[in-house]
């Protein structure tokens, strides 16, 4: 169970044998001849998950978010997404891999020459989809993040809070089976911080696996959940 101290909590429903979205082992990553910068990586993400993944600043938390995303590659080490060894993979089935995952950065990366409803369809009109197949649920979802009545403006009227739910929209709305979060809560403050948390936990309720890296401790003392903490190149995690 996933929990907020204060507010109701929510069931995250995990059947006995949860599938594994990704497993690490043995992974390093060192650039160019120089010493590693991670090192000894051996975890698992399963579907339904929720965890953080903290540590100091410059410890590695965006590049460990990277090489599970598969933008940055690691130089030892197997890494398996969604049950498949991405050694040798192709492009083509690596982006395929990649659509299954959600991205929310710090700085949002909205736009600015579209419309919010626009941004958050995006990652559709990429996939060649017709707005006739996607409007009604591109609207839906952004009703459902609090931003129904902003869909028209462009990002430059939206506040910090709004773009940070425009762009956790964005990465929703390819129905993620994992979502990776990138600092979310860093520019905003604490009461919206709170907010977007109950966001990403509601979001895990119904199903997608969630990996949330902050520096924020009390925002994850407010949760009973999975911790992952890089530390000087290594992961530690506490269940």
């Amino acid at each position: 169970m996933v929990e907020i101290s204060g507010n109701p909590s929510v069931d995250v429903e995990i059947g006995e044998s949860p599938s594994e979205l990704v497993r690490f082992d043995n992974v390093g990553l060192r650039y160019g001849i120089g010493p590693e910068i991670l090192r000894d990586l051996d975890f698992s993400i399963h579907s339904h998950s929720f965890q953080f993944l903290t540590g100091p600043s410059g410890a590695g938390k965006t590049t460990l978010l990277k090489l599970i995303l598969q933008t940055l590659k690691p130089t030892r080490g197997r890494v398996t997404l969604f049950g498949q060894s991405i050694a040798g993979i192709s492009k083509a089935e690596m982006a395929r891999l990649r659509r299954r995952v959600g991205i929310v950065f710090q700085d949002f990366r909205l736009l600015d020459h579209l419309t919010t409803y626009e941004n958050v369809a995006l990652p559709l009109v990429v996939q060649g989809r017709e707005e006739s197949s996607y409007r009604a649920e591109v609207i839906e979802l952004l009703r459902w993040v609090g931003l129904g009545d902003r869909m028209h403006m462009p990002p430059v009227i939206l506040s910090g809070g709004e773009k940070q739910r425009a762009a956790i929209a964005r990465a929703l709305i390819v129905q993620p089976a994992l979502l990776l979060a990138d600092e979310p809560t860093g520019n905003v403050d604490p009461s919206l911080a709170r907010r977007l948390l109950r966001l990403f936990i509601e979001l895990n309720h119904t199903g997608t696996a969630v990996v949330l890296a902050t520096h924020d401790l009390q925002l994850m003392d407010l949760v009973d959940a999975r911790r992952m903490v890089l530390a000087e190149g290594h992961l530690h995690i506490y269940d």
